[in-house]
Protein backbone atom coordinates (compact mmCIF):
# COMPACT_ATOMS: atom_id res chain seq x y z
CA UNK A 1 0.00 0.00 0.00
CA UNK A 2 1.11 3.44 -0.68
CA UNK A 3 -0.13 6.85 -1.88
CA UNK A 4 0.93 8.04 -5.55
CA UNK A 5 0.78 11.32 -6.77
CA UNK A 6 -0.47 11.71 -10.63
CA UNK A 7 -0.70 14.90 -12.88
CA UNK A 8 -3.90 14.09 -14.74
CA UNK A 9 -4.82 17.41 -17.22
CA UNK A 10 -2.93 19.56 -14.79
CA UNK A 11 -4.44 18.32 -12.11
CA UNK A 12 -2.97 16.89 -8.97
CA UNK A 13 -5.18 13.06 -8.36
CA UNK A 14 -3.78 10.65 -5.28
CA UNK A 15 -4.08 6.98 -5.64
CA UNK A 16 -4.38 4.64 -2.47
CA UNK A 17 -4.42 1.49 -3.56
CA UNK A 18 -3.65 -2.26 -1.78
CA UNK A 19 -1.74 -4.39 -3.83
CA UNK A 20 -1.75 -8.54 -3.48
CA UNK A 21 1.98 -9.16 -3.97
CA UNK A 22 0.98 -12.84 -4.60
CA UNK A 23 -1.33 -12.72 -7.19
CA UNK A 24 -0.86 -8.96 -8.54
CA UNK A 25 -4.47 -7.90 -7.76
CA UNK A 26 -5.83 -4.73 -6.27
CA UNK A 27 -7.75 -5.52 -3.27
CA UNK A 28 -9.08 -2.15 -2.61
CA UNK A 29 -8.19 1.52 -3.50
CA UNK A 30 -9.41 5.18 -3.42
CA UNK A 31 -8.98 8.12 -5.25
CA UNK A 32 -8.65 12.05 -4.21
CA UNK A 33 -7.67 14.95 -4.98
CA UNK A 34 -5.35 15.95 -2.08
CA UNK A 35 -3.33 13.29 -0.18
CA UNK A 36 -5.34 12.76 3.21
CA UNK A 37 -5.55 10.18 6.29
CA UNK A 38 -9.35 9.38 5.41
CA UNK A 39 -8.69 8.50 1.70
CA UNK A 40 -6.36 6.01 3.34
CA UNK A 41 -9.29 4.97 5.92
CA UNK A 42 -11.39 4.59 3.23
CA UNK A 43 -9.60 2.14 1.44
CA UNK A 44 -8.31 -0.12 4.44
CA UNK A 45 -12.14 -0.19 5.59
CA UNK A 46 -13.07 -1.52 1.92
CA UNK A 47 -10.37 -3.97 1.79
CA UNK A 48 -11.08 -4.95 5.42
CA UNK A 49 -14.79 -6.02 4.05
CA UNK A 50 -13.40 -8.55 2.39
CA UNK A 51 -11.75 -10.49 4.75
CA UNK A 52 -13.18 -13.74 5.78
CA UNK A 53 -12.49 -15.66 9.63
CA UNK A 54 -9.68 -17.59 7.62
CA UNK A 55 -7.77 -14.96 5.85
CA UNK A 56 -3.91 -13.44 8.08
CA UNK A 57 -3.52 -10.65 6.00
CA UNK A 58 0.29 -8.76 6.58
CA UNK A 59 0.22 -4.86 5.24
CA UNK A 60 3.32 -3.10 4.13
CA UNK A 61 2.90 0.41 3.65
CA UNK A 62 5.79 2.28 1.70
CA UNK A 63 5.49 5.41 3.73
CA UNK A 64 8.05 6.79 1.94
Amino acid sequence: TDVTEFNIRGERVYLSPILDLYNGEIISYEIADRPQIKTVMQMLQKAFKQLTSKDRPILHSDQG
